[in-house]
């Protein structure tokens, strides 16, 4: 039988840390104030935590804490606004951010959980500082390569030609060969424009082209992206397009290298079999790297997941607990 999410749930606690430059990042905990340590990191980059992701965890024995990262969510200043400069915003920030948040919560060490991109960012925030993490689960492997984001958002092509020439018409100045963080950048240009309507247009073809990468999941739901469209997804665009058109402010292949430095730390990786946009290849090749971790492979998921996934990871969540 499959497990179910847990009853709807408020934070106990929630508050705003300021995290320098101006920064202050959102963050609520939810669950037992004296249960097990347990932070998530959220996915996007760009889209904040959600109210649902509260409910993936036990509230009788966990401590959870989700933050909305700089930038995007209820953090501030916002991202949506184009004035506001996203310079400071890279993955070695984000990474002492969480650090400043647990010093702040008076936390010495944590269950680290991501999705997506909160993957990458658990991994590198893992690989910085691994005597502050107990477990991990890893929700949709990703470590945002260049050549994975070139993957994402060229190569995945091959499948639906028509409408990727529709996603590189808005950038059209921009070569279809040039490096992919050109296209990629030139987007984030435009979700910065002082235009609204500029500013609207790309990021809605930004996510009609998600939506085209998730079409052929066994439980895509169409328009995932783009029927919710609404201010914070251009907020959640200009982010994505920041942070993949500067190769994550990753040494290209440094998280798949250097996998050694999670030894020790138990580990879950869950990623769908139909995931065209993150494929296989990637949690596979960390799996092989890290002999701590344990791979489960779903069978009938893709990058935004099944009834399967979501029981894989309640009970990854729940056998750490």
């Amino acid at each position: 039988m499959l497990l179910e999410l847990h009853p709807p749930i408020e934070p106990h606690d929630s508050g705003m840390l300021d995290v320098g430059g101006g920064n202050h990042i959102y963050w609520e905990a939810v669950g037992n104030p004296d249960g097990k340590p347990l932070v998530y990191l959220h996915g996007g980059p760009g889209s904040g935590c959600s109210i649902n992701q509260r409910r993936w965890f036990d509230p009788q024995k966990y401590r959870a804490i989700l933050f909305d990262q700089r930038n995007c969510g209820r953090s501030t200043p916002n991202a949506v606004d184009p004035a506001v400069d996203l310079s400071t915003n890279t993955t070695q920030n984000l990474i002492a951010d969480i650090e400043k948040l647990r010093e702040h919560l008076g936390v010495d060490r944590w269950l680290v959980s991501g999705a997506s991109w909160g993957s990458t960012l658990a991994l590198a925030y893992a690989q910085a500082h691994p005597q502050r993490v107990t477990e991990m689960v890893i929700i949709a492997v990703t470590v945002t390569r260049r050549s994975d984001t070139d993957w994402l958002y060229r190569g995945v092509r091959r499948f639906f030609p028509g409408e990727w020439r529709r996603f590189h018409s808005v950038v059209s100045h921009v070569p279809e060969d040039a490096p992919i963080e050109d296209i990629l950048n030139a987007y984030g240009a435009l979700t910065a424009d002082p235009d609204q309507a500029v500013r609207e247009h790309a990021a809605a073809e930004w996510l009609r082209w998600e939506d085209t990468v998730i079409s052929l999941e066994p439980h895509g739901t169409p328009g995932a992206y783009s029927n919710r469209f609404d201010q914070r997804q251009v907020c959640f665009v200009r982010i994505c397009a920041h942070y993949f058109g500067n190769g994550a402010f990753l040494d290209e292949g440094v998280l798949l290298r250097e996998a050694g430095r999670l030894a020790g730390i138990p580990a879950v990786l869950i990623h769908g079999r139909h995931d065209l946009g993150g494929p296989l290849e990637v949690a596979w090749d960390l799996a092989q790297a890290w002999p701590d971790a344990r791979l489960e492979v779903i069978e009938d998921a893709g990058h935004t997941g099944s009834p399967a996934a979501r029981d894989a990871f309640l009970r990854a969540y729940r056998d750490f607990a």
